[in-house]
Parts: C-alpha cells; sequence; structure tokens
C-alpha cells in the first residue's frame, strides 16, 4: 500500500488549533499522520464486540473469535490503531507493539442486561493505557441514562488522569436508557447530536457516533420538524462535535463491499475526521477484509484533515 509520507508542518496540522499538552499532541499525531491514511484522518478497527455482543458477533466468520486475526489484519491493511480491552490488550499486543498503534477501551458492559438504566463500569486505567504504550484510550459513555450521574462522576476522574498522562480520549458517546427511548430512540438526529456536543462539553479529543436516521416520531422539538437529508444530518452532527473529531461507527455487516466503501466515502464527505469499522472488516475473508481496507484507504487519501 502506498502512503502519503509527506506528513504537514505542525502549522497546518488540526492539531495546531487545540489546545493539548505535549504527550497528547505526540500520540495524536502518530495516529493522525503517523499511521492508518497518514493525513489526518482516522482508521480504527474495533473489537469491543466480544464484551459488549457475546460470542454470537464472530459465528457468521469462525476465524475472527481469535483476536490475533484483527491485529493481523490491523497490520496488513494500515489501520490507524486497533480498540480494545485490557485483556485483549494483554495477551495479544505482545508482538504487535510499535507496530500497531492501540487505542485501549477502559470500560464497558455484556448486553445482558437490560438497557433501560445503562451503565458502563471500568475495569482499566489511562496508567494502564501508558503502561501498555497505547496511543489513546477510549471510554464508553451512556448518554442520557438514567445512571448517566455515575458516568458523569467516573469520567471526570478518566478525563484528569488523560490530562496528567498526555494521553488522548476517544469517546464512545451512546444514547441509550429508559428516557431516550420515550424521546424517539438512539439513532435519532435528536439523539446523535445531543451525544455529539456532550462529547464537546465533557472533553473529548475523539468522538464515535451513530450515522442519525431520518425518525422524528417523539422526538423534541425542534427536531421534530426538521426535514435533513443524510449528509445533511451528519454534517450536522460533526458540526455540534465542534472541535472534537467525529468518527462514525460501520454498525452490523453489510455484505456488499461497494456499499461500505460508499459509506465511507458518505462518512467522510459529511466532515468526519475518518471512521471505526469492526465488523464490516472481520468478518470478511482475511484478504478481502484487507483488499477493502486499502479501497478505503484511497478514498480517505481524497479528504486530508
Amino acid at each position: 500500500m502506498k502512503h502519503n509520507l509527506q506528513a504537514p508542518s505542525f502549522s497546518s496540522s488540526k492539531l495546531a488549533s487545540l489546545p493539548l499538552s505535549h504527550g497528547k499532541r505526540t500520540r495524536l499525531w502518530r495516529l493522525l499522520y503517523g499511521s492508518g491514511p497518514r493525513n489526518g484522518s482516522l482508521l480504527v478497527l474495533p473489537l469491543d464486540q466480544g464484551l459488549e455482543h457475546g460470542p454470537t458477533d464472530f459465528f457468521p466468520h469462525p476465524p475472527a473469535v481469535d483476536p490475533s486475526y484483527q491485529f493481523e489484519l490491523a497490520e496488513a491493511g494500515g489501520f490507524s490503531a486497533i480498540a480494545l480491552g485490557i485483556g485483549l490488550a494483554e495477551k495479544y499486543m505482545t508482538e504487535y507493539c510499535g507496530r500497531v498503534p492501540l487505542i485501549l477501551k477502559l470500560n464497558g458492559k455484556t448486553n445482558i442486561p437490560s438497557d433501560a438504566e445503562a451503565t458502563s463500569p471500568l475495569f482499566a486505567s489511562v496508567e494502564d493505557a501508558v503502561r501498555l504504550g497505547a496511543d489513546a484510550v477510549g471510554y464508553t459513555m451512556y448518554v442520557g441514562s438514567p445512571r448517566q450521574h455515575d458516568e458523569f462522576r467516573q469520567f471526570e476522574k478518566v478525563r484528569r488522569d488523560c490530562e496528567r498522562f498526555g494521553m488522548p480520549l476517544v469517546l464512545w458517546s451512546y444514547p441509550r436508557g429508559s428516557a431516550v427511548n420515550a424521546k424517539g430512540g438512539t439513532n435519532t438526529l435528536f439523539a446523535q447530536d445531543y451525544a455529539a456536543r456532550v462529547a464537546l462539553e465533557l472533553g473529548a479529543d475523539i468522538v464515535k457516533l451513530h450515522e442519525p436516521n431520518d425518525s422524528v416520531a417523539n422526538v423534541p422539538a425542534p427536531y421534530d420538524k426538521l426535514q435533513e437529508d443524510a449528509g445533511a444530518r451528519c454534517a450536522r452532527v460533526v458540526r455540534s462535535a465542534g472541535r472534537t473529531m467525529v468518527l462514525f461507527s460501520g454498525g452490523e455487516k453489510n455484505d456488499d463491499d461497494d456499499a461500505v466503501l460508499r459509506k465511507v466515502e458518505f462518512y467522510m464527505q459529511s466532515g468526519a475526521s475518518g471512521v471505526m469499522f469492526g465488523r464490516n472488516m472481520w468478518l470478511r475473508p482475511f484478504d478481502q477484509a484487507v483488499a477493502l481496507t486499502r479501497q478505503a484507504h484511497e478514498i480517505m487519501a481524497r479528504y486530508p484533515r
């Protein structure tokens, strides 16, 4: 794969306008310009689905149950980073240290309990991320959950530790809970737009979001009167995130390679800083997944950030 090795000068990069410590600048530079598309955009491979969804996610492609599969794909495909929890990082990262950038997920949950009062407890620390050589940490926030007061307090400690250790913070900003369901659901423009703004307000450096749908049933005003196409909805969400970089999720697997690539282009056109595609990559046969990743690189090369 050909990479653009002419990284921009610092003054012309997106990091220039952000008030970041030297540690955060260094790690973000490695993610944005030292790996992946290397043009200020991000292509992240997540592997938190085994915890969040259970082993069933791997049933369609049994080789993917072995985390080595995703690490090999992350390296061969030239991803900006792999995102996963501490158990997988400690047990499978060794031979990829320095070769595959790591985003260490600090919290998570199973999908066994109801999401009505969703919460995501910590099971790792920012200090663990430093010890493991991570370039960022990931934190899941359930925006709008009845337990969000606990989530906010937990997040505040993580944010302070990120500042202390110079560690970039990626927020999985996910609307969840009974109140969100009563106001239209998790993937409405109202919910995703709110989640984007929460990430900015709480101090995340990067936010992972889902594409907002066109449903206006039960959503609060003025969202119930908005009639915007998909591009305008995504662009609105990106604007609401302000100087927090936006990654859009790939969601469930789509068997159509061209449809996946159209999504990549669509999200980049909307102003996103990149994508976080997991099942749409690692549920494919290895060679097909690598080829798809390289085609995603070619698309993202047209959208330097």
